[in-house]
């Protein structure tokens, strides 16, 4: 008969009872969170409650709730409920609180009442990454994602949304009322039955009509004309796939090329991302504490004035230009065919010839110049490749040569886009994969951002072990 590895008797008396701190190996994470903490200023960092009240039931210390969510966190236990019963019942947990088992009411209070000092305590962990020199590298890719907030997606009205259930009701009303007719030429007493239940259809649809109405004018009111009913802030936003959206939020964050760090991250309501590019870059720079900072984006960043606000900021950006014109898909000339000249202000065609600035400009902002060829144009042998009106018209923003120059950066780089998408779409997987199918588990702006801080210090001290070790990340942490 084979042998087995046999446990021990529960019921079997020790001399000497078991040191608890025997059950944490001296390379557990969870030692690395202590550390941290141990060594943060709580007071300065504005945690409340650092001074204990003289009356009354002592309260747990600050500290010792910090502990127990960047615990939660990096161990994908982020409710609170689940907090308070893991301290009950896990070592790690127990070894790291002392076996405090707060409720989870306190547990869940302090989130809620901490969060500018939690998102303090995140920027500090950056901050003794600059410290060990991990930031030798100056480049950054940028991106934004869509996280999904507490409010359902029918729980969120715009116009567009409002008008379709108008409309769903008045024809289910209509339906109704037909089927109302037709019960009514066949009498009977399951006719009867039949028609009372379809009067209570057709009631029940006229308050929900009743209800839509007064949304379609609370949400024409409202200053983005959207309202959500569950999480005031979420906002409705598109998503890559047709027909899809999500009421939450977008999340964008700046990751370092060379270790992967999230140096920093900002939650917004917002569904694009193209007002994000100077603010995040700027963070990302001051937090690296860079002369200059080279900024990876994609697309969805491309905005001229945003480049042009960047300039003598030290953010340097690299975001490849929108393609909006519809020429390729007609065979026609693209921009991109109109080679600018400098030099001599103008534009030469695929044919050779020369198109000179306009001039007027007849623009609406009035910082749109127009060049043309008023005498080639007409005689061209390529103007059925080139357009369908009397002349080409190629239009030029009077700060052009700020994204021309960032063109002629992007082509020195080619590799740009490769760097960026591994660098920073990573971390959102992560986080979004830690999180699983759900959404963020706090109600409004400000909260959603102490809640995503968390998450960020949870996959930075991830990434921090990973490079260093606990061993001597630890020693880093006692310096």
């Amino acid at each position: 008969m084979k042998r087995f590895v046999e446990g021990e008797d529960r019921r079997q008396a020790t001399l000497l009872p078991d040191c608890l701190d025997d059950y944490v190996a001296p390379n557990n994470p969870v030692r690395i969170v202590e550390a941290f903490v141990d060594e943060l200023d709580l007071a300065a960092l504005g945690f409340a409650g650092m001074v204990p009240e003289a009356t009354g039931r002592p309260a747990y210390h600050p500290a010792t709730l910090l502990k127990i969510y960047i615990y939660g966190y990096l161990n994908r236990v982020p409710s609170s409920r689940r907090l308070e019963r893991e301290t009950q019942r896990n070592l790690e947990l127990m070894w790291l609180t002392g076996r405090l088992m707060p409720d989870f009411k306190t547990i869940a209070d302090f989130r809620r009442d901490n969060g500018p000092a939690i998102r303090a305590a995140c920027a500090q962990f950056i901050g003794l990454c600059r410290q060990l020199n991990l930031f030798t590298r100056a480049v950054v890719a940028l991106d934004g994602s869509k996280f999904k907030a507490v409010n359902n997606r029918d729980k969120n009205f715009t116009v567009a949304k409002v008008a379709k259930r108008i409309e769903q009701v008045e024809a289910g009303i209509a339906r109704y009322l037909a089927a109302l007719d037709r019960a009514d030429r066949q009498p009977g007493e399951e006719t009867e039955a039949r028609t009372g239940r379809l009067k209570e259809k057709i009631e029940g649809l006229r308050r929900s009509m009743q209800s839509l109405k007064q949304m379609e004018q609370q949400v024409q009111a409202a200053p983005d004309q959207q309202i959500s009913l569950t999480d005031s802030d979420a906002r409705s936003m598109a998503t890559s796939g047709k027909g899809t959206g999500v009421v939450g939020y977008n999340v964008q964050m700046a990751v370092e090329a060379e270790h992967h760090l999230i140096v920093a991250h900002e939650v917004t309501n917002v569904g694009n991302d193209r007002t994000q590019l100077l603010a995040m870059g700027q963070q990302a720079r001051d937090v690296m504490a860079c002369e200059e900072l080279t900024v990876l984006a994609d697309r969805g960043y491309y905005n001229g004035d945003e480049v042009l606000a960047c300039e003598g900021t030290g953010v340097l950006p690299y975001v490849p230009k929108t393609q909006t014109s519809g020429n390729t898909k007609r065979g026609l000339f693209t921009g991109q065919d109109f080679i600018y000249d400098a030099e001599h202000d103008r534009y030469t065609c695929p044919a050779g010839q020369h198109l000179t600035k306009g001039k007027v400009r007849s623009d609406r902002r009035d910082t749109i110049d127009h060049y043309r060829n008023l005498t080639a144009c007409p005689s061209c042998a390529l103007k059925p490749q080139c357009t369908p009106d009397k002349h080409k018209r190629v239009k030029r923003w009077q700060h052009e040569d700020v994204l021309d120059r960032m063109q002629t950066r992007l082509e020195r780089m080619p590799e740009a886009m490769l760097i960026r998408r591994q660098t920073v779409e990573h971390p959102f997987g992560t986080i979004k994969a830690w999180m699983g199918s759900t959404h963020f588990l706090m109600k409004t702006l400000e909260k959603v951002k102490t809640e995503m801080s968390l998450h960020v210090l949870a996959y930075n001290l991830k990434r921090m072990i990973k490079i260093l070790g606990v061993g001597p990340l630890l020693r880093a942490l006692a310096v």
